[in-house]
């Protein structure tokens, strides 16, 4: 059985019914651009993550993944003794603690990504948001440190590794005009990634079905007047501030951007057949 053969047959849904939705649904994925954001939450869920990944690269589409890996960060800092502190949900990032993040994103995160990829059958290339100058940036606020609002996307090398035929698995990080590293929020790499690429989907892989109301339940649907309602009455806070910030800016470039649970078996393939899962912005 070939790589290819192996990565789909993998991915296949039990159901007959489902199945055969599933083929109709896949057999027109040839030339569309899907970028997934993994996020540090639910890097304990990467195996399945990466299966669908590799199935969907088999089927013909281009597939960009972006990790986070927050809570690992968090784990090294804590171990060294480094105090842990965020600002309207980014992280303040003093000179040690963006050695820590350095190594947790390229060193740690990124690399086991890509072995695990690999085992699984996929043809992966890990990248780190500095090479190539993917991403290029500005120091966002001095009181925040080396924390980076983004200026431009270089996606050239990006590109040449999908036409290469593989998977890019990218590390958060970006290039001052100095030179100086950059801790980027994984977010809005994945979004500007997106919108860079042209991307047909932006999938944001999260440890929650998606954004819930003020009276508890799911939001199926989202524009921008109701996510900024629920921000202002302090329903959506911390880190989900950043991720719906970056899901309606993805938005006036990418057609579907859609926050969705990592932990859901095969979340990526059933999100592709507009099954009622997370939530999903529109205009």
């Amino acid at each position: 059985m070939t790589t290819s053969s192996l990565a789909v047959s993998e991915c296949t849904l039990s159901s007959t019914t489902h199945a055969n939705k599933s083929r109709h649904t896949f057999s027109s994925l040839k030339g569309k651009t899907f970028v997934v954001k993994l996020g540090g939450s639910t890097l304990e869920y990467q195996r399945m993550v990466l299966q669908d990944c590799i199935c969907l690269h088999a089927l013909g589409a281009s597939i960009v993944l972006a990790h986070g890996g927050g809570p690992m960060i968090n784990e090294w800092l804590t171990k060294l003794h480094i105090p842990i502190c965020f600002q309207h949900g980014l992280r303040v990032t003093n000179a040690q603690t963006l050695e820590v993040v350095r190594m947790v994103l390229c060193g740690q995160i990124n690399q086991e990504l890509v072995a695990m990829a690999t085992l699984l059958g996929g043809d992966v290339v890990g990248l780190c948001g500095t090479d190539g100058n993917i991403v290029q940036g500005h120091i966002a606020d001095e009181s925040l440190g080396f924390v980076g609002e983004i200026d431009a996307i270089h996606p050239m090398l990006v590109r040449q590794v999908i036409d290469d035929g593989y998977i890019p698995i990218i590390a958060p990080l970006g290039l001052a005009p100095n030179g100086s590293c950059l801790n980027m929020n994984a977010d809005l790499v994945a979004s500007r990634l997106a919108s860079a690429l042209q991307a047909s989907r932006l999938t944001f892989l999260s440890d929650i079905d998606g954004i819930y109301g003020s009276d508890g339940s799911l939001v199926a649907e989202m524009n921008e007047a109701e996510a900024q309602t629920l921000i202002e009455r302090g329903i959506i806070t911390n880190g989900m501030i950043p991720k719906v910030n970056a899901c309606l800016h993805a938005l006036e470039d990418v057609p579907c951007v859609q926050i969705a649970n990592g932990r859901t078996p095969h979340v990526l393939l059933h999100t592709l057949e507009d099954l009622p899962l997370g939530t999903r912005f529109v205009h």
